[in-house]
């Protein structure tokens, strides 16, 4: 979307209309993005509350803010890195584009591995169990991944297929990127070998809908469900984390619910990054690997505990 251009964002369906919604703000001369300022308080939001668990569990807070300074840094890198490799098409004209971050071009894989990584050699280097650390932060993750999915609809991004359900969400075509406003020449050109991909953007340029001389195009708000779902899991780990028997367990739980919910979310989605040369999307593959991994993880640390006892 453009900078400072302002339009409706509608749940005709829902009744619910949102007029002149902008992308951001000016500050002494500067522009702030709404979705930096969302990205940033879910961050802090959700260091508060993993500080306030490693009280209450007898922690002391300050190790989780240290951590804290160091994962959001690579997590931020890895989040940016990872799209970067996934859509070089779109950096190999301008390099040095990538490191401009105003432009957009996050994912959350990159970052959850790398903060994954960061957690670990934390971990070896003060001598703390990576697992207990882990277990900590994955409430706090899934507050920060709930909250920053809003950034996606000031952006107007993130969104999935055509349709005319209940939530539909219509966005005013002009601002929603170039696949919604190019020639089908273009499209094709760049969708080639991406046929599935191709075609839902297709359909949802075939079925727009004009209201008071404006073209709307009309989707699934596919970063309200997983804001949605996100929460739903967050409160799930909070209420099981008072009946945990073994370090980890949050961890594989959060595995196999974010891993579920996103496989789901991202066969509706239309901006997927897709392994390099294939119409395979990297999200969904990941998605299920976590999803299996936490499964036999979580039953792994079950047998364990049983085991001990």
């Amino acid at each position: 979307m453009l900078q400072g251009v302002k339009t409706d964002i509608r749940f005709p369906n829902l009744g619910i209309f949102f007029s002149g919604v902008g992308n951001g703000i000016t500050l002494f001369g500067i522009d702030v993005m709404y979705y930096g300022i969302i990205i940033v308080s879910g961050i802090l939001l959700g260091v508060l509350l993993a500080c306030f668990r490693a009280k209450r569990a007898g922690i002391n807070p300050d190790m989780i803010i240290d951590f804290a300074l160091y994962a959001i840094l690579f997590s931020v890198a890895g989040a940016r890195l990872f799209y970067v490799v996934f859509a070089w098409d779109s950096f190999k004209e301008n390099p040095v584009s990538v490191f401009n971050l105003r432009t957009g071009g996050m994912a959350i894989y990159g970052g959850i591995f790398a903060g994954a990584l960061t957690a670990a050699v934390y971990a070896r280097i003060k001598k703390i169990n990576f697992l207990r650390l882990a277990d900590l932060c994955m409430p706090s993750l899934l507050l920060g991944q709930a909250i920053g999915r809003f950034g996606n609809f000031f952006n107007r991004e993130a969104f999935g297929v055509y349709t005319d359900g209940i939530f539909a969400m219509q966005l005013d075509r002009r601002v929603v990127g170039n696949d919604y406003n190019c020639s089908l020449a273009v499209l094709e050109k760049r969708y080639a070998g991406q046929q599935e991909a191709l075609g839902r953007i297709i359909e949802i340029r075939n079925n727009t809908v004009f209201v008071e001389g404006v073209e709307y195009i009309q989707v699934h708000p596919t970063f309200l469900y997983e804001s949605m779902w996100n929460l739903f899991l967050l409160i799930l780990l909070l209420v099981y984390s008072r009946y945990k028997k073994t370090d980890g367990e949050l961890l594989f739980l959060y595995l196999v619910g974010y891993g579920a919910g996103r496989f789901w979310m991202e066969g509706l989605r239309t901006d997927r990054l897709f392994m390099w040369g294939t119409s395979l999307p990297v999200s969904q593959l990941i998605s299920a690997v976590f999803f299996l991994s936490g499964i036999t993880l979580f039953i792994l640390s079950k047998v364990s505990a049983m085991r001990k006892k």
